[in-house]
């Protein structure tokens, strides 16, 4: 049996190819007053984004227990496995990373590495894409692993937000700066490579678009591309339509939406790139 693959519901890959590719996904906990929700399963990205404005008190985000990745990790091993590599969301973003790895840790029947993306988003999504690739393919779990960790340096993600008011509600931002960038029209433009987050200031939507296209232009050429919106999937297309001609030849893009554990911070309306640079 080759080994297999578990992530987190961060890594927003399509449903449709979650199930072909046989990954596991374990999903995170989402607290919005007094009700908890499993990330995916219990509430829709949709139901999340369309409910976030008017939600009685701001969501709060939570990873599950060890004991979810033991069962997840145990199921996979009756199953055949004779191995398992785990990837998750960034260290610097998430406390999931070693809730796996302590469960990797009392888990001894079958070999678990454990991996930092460095990423969220579909920069997870597509690091754990090569693995179930590589996986298939009769890779060992340390070949698995290479691929992986191969690609960490390689892979960027970048988004441009529509708002500043969920990162105030949040408390990423005060009010009055929030309330400054409202006045000013500034929007965060958010950056992530190598477990670093970074974020830029940039006045308008459209420059934001703009250094968007740049900062994706920056890493030409690039073998793989993903673009990610928070319930903007039209305006998602429309960022690519202006891409697609700088890029030459290309496949044409998984489009992800960003999950509720990041959208409670970014809020609606943001659109991104996530792309692996060619070697």
């Amino acid at each position: 049996m080759p080994v297999r693959i578990v992530t987190d519901s961060t890594c927003d890959l399509p449903s449709a190819m979650v199930a072909d590719l046989g990954l596991s996904v374990v999903p995170l906990y989402i607290h919005i007053g007094s009700t908890d929700y499993l990330d995916g399963v219990d509430m829709s990205r949709e139901q999340f984004y369309n409910g976030l404005p008017t939600f009685p008190s701001h969501p709060t985000t939570a990873a599950p227990g060890i004991e979810v990745f033991e069962h997840v990790y145990q199921e996979l091993a009756s199953e055949g496995a004779d191995g398992i590599v785990s990837i998750h969301i960034a260290e610097s973003l998430s406390n999931v990373i070693n809730v796996a790895r302590l469960a990797a840790q009392r888990f001894t029947d079958v070999p678990v590495r454990v991996i930092d993306s460095g990423q969220l988003t579909l920069g997870v999504g597509l690091e754990a894409l090569a693995a179930c690739t590589a996986a298939r393919a009769g890779a060992t779990i340390e070949e698995v692993a290479r691929v992986v960790e191969d690609m960490i340096p390689r892979t960027h993600t970048f988004a441009a937000l529509s708002t500043v008011e969920f990162l105030r509600r949040s408390g990423r931002l005060t009010q009055f700066q929030s309330g400054l960038a409202v006045v000013l029209k500034i929007l965060p433009l958010l950056k992530m490579h190598s477990g670093v987050a970074e974020m830029e200031k940039v006045r308008t939507e459209e420059r934001a678009i703009k250094r968007l296209l740049t900062l994706l232009l920056e890493q030409l050429p690039i073998e793989q591309l993903a673009v990610v919106h928070t319930n903007a999937s039209l305006k998602a297309k429309a960022l690519y339509d202006r891409a697609k001609p700088l890029l030459g030849e290309i496949s044409e893009p998984i489009y992800g939406s960003v999950t509720p554990v990041i959208g409670a911070h970014i809020g609606p309306g943001a659109v991104g790139f996530v792309c692996v640079a060619k070697r």
